[in-house]
């Protein structure tokens, strides 16, 4: 009963920000950037905070430093869909998210070192979900497949309550009635794309603490050999990473190479998953073999990365 009221509240909050957006033009308009070529409302994502914002109300608090560290990160990053903010303003307030986010963890009860892998970590993940949020479907069914991870994992392990994993899952979905189409109804802007991966790195991290246990970090293995090597890339271009661009895998095979999007999309998400299992039946072993395995994998990801993107640009691109 619960997720249902749940479902309708978010349906209605959705369709609520569509008549708003549209009144004061938050919308993105197609460029020489763009993989999509019609005008679409931006920050449909808006709703992952407000599903976070129920869990909240309904568990009497539960996670206070979460959910202001989210509430922070989520209303900066619409600002930033609006008005463009400076670098420095929106750095600032990510900093200050990312600490609470490491107190709601107890991670200042660590030696320091963790810290700074902790912060490197966060901030990469989050820009790196920001980055790959270019084509309809993609953050719906990647973070589809890291949630519903997640959940299998805290059957076993209960590292976080559960609603909080349900109540996302289902704005998750909400939102991919409305992105996952050809002609998507919203993207998710920077509101969602930046909100979510606060939240799934939430989940991850304390997952990953109460296990000890970092071979978890794996349940985002794609988006990252997917960005590290599209860095990488422009890197060694002397281009500035910063910069709006489509030289991401998923862009090549979608804008040159014409493939279906929502295929394309969801390859991403299917692959996710399916390591993410690997992942998980890999946790009875030994520290060596977990080690071993996520070299193996990272190694094999990569390759094939290269591989493809190579063909793809060889033959779409350079041609």
């Amino acid at each position: 009963m619960n997720l249902l009221i749940l479902c309708v509240l978010l349906v209605a909050i959705e369709l609520l920000y569509f008549s708003l957006a549209k009144k004061f033009n938050i919308v993105d308009i197609p460029n020489t950037r763009s993989s999509h070529a019609n005008v679409t409302i931006r920050g449909g994502g808006i709703i992952f905070f407000f599903s976070i914002l129920f869990f909240f109300i309904s568990s009497g608090g539960t996670y206070i430093y979460f959910f202001i560290g989210l509430f922070f990160m989520t209303l900066i990053s619409f600002l930033d869909d609006i008005f463009d903010l400076p670098n420095r303003t929106r750095l600032i307030i990510h900093f200050g998210s990312v600490m609470l986010l490491a107190m709601e963890l107890n991670m200042f009860s660590l030696p320091w070192y963790y810290l700074i892998l902790m912060f490197t970590i966060v901030v990469g993940v989050i820009n790196a979900y920001n980055f790959m949020d270019g084509i309809n479907g993609i953050t719906t069914s990647y973070s589809l497949s890291v949630i519903i991870l997640l959940m299998i994992t805290n059957a076993d392990v209960k590292f976080v309550e559960q609603a909080l994993l349900s109540y996302t899952l289902v704005s998750v979905l909400i939102f991919g009635f409305f992105n996952f189409r050809l002609n998507a109804k919203a993207f998710a802007g920077d509101v969602g794309s930046v909100s979510i991966a606060y939240i799934l790195l939430f989940c991850l991290g304390s997952l990953i603490i109460a296990s000890e246990n970092f071979i978890y970090i794996l349940f985002l293995a794609v988006y990252g050999v997917d960005t590290v090597w599209t860095i990488i890339a422009r890197v060694l271009k002397r281009e500035n990473i910063f910069t709006a661009h489509r030289t991401h895998l998923y862009q090549y095979l979608v804008n040159e190479a014409r493939c279906n999007k929502l295929i394309i999309a969801s390859m991403y998400g299917f692959v996710q998953l399916s390591l993410g299992v690997l992942v998980i039946y890999l946790t009875r072993y030994n520290f060596l073999v977990q080690v071993s395995f996520s070299l193996c994998i990272l190694l094999i990801l990569s390759i094939s990365y290269l591989l493809v993107k190579r063909y793809v640009v060889s033959r779409y691109v350079l041609s």
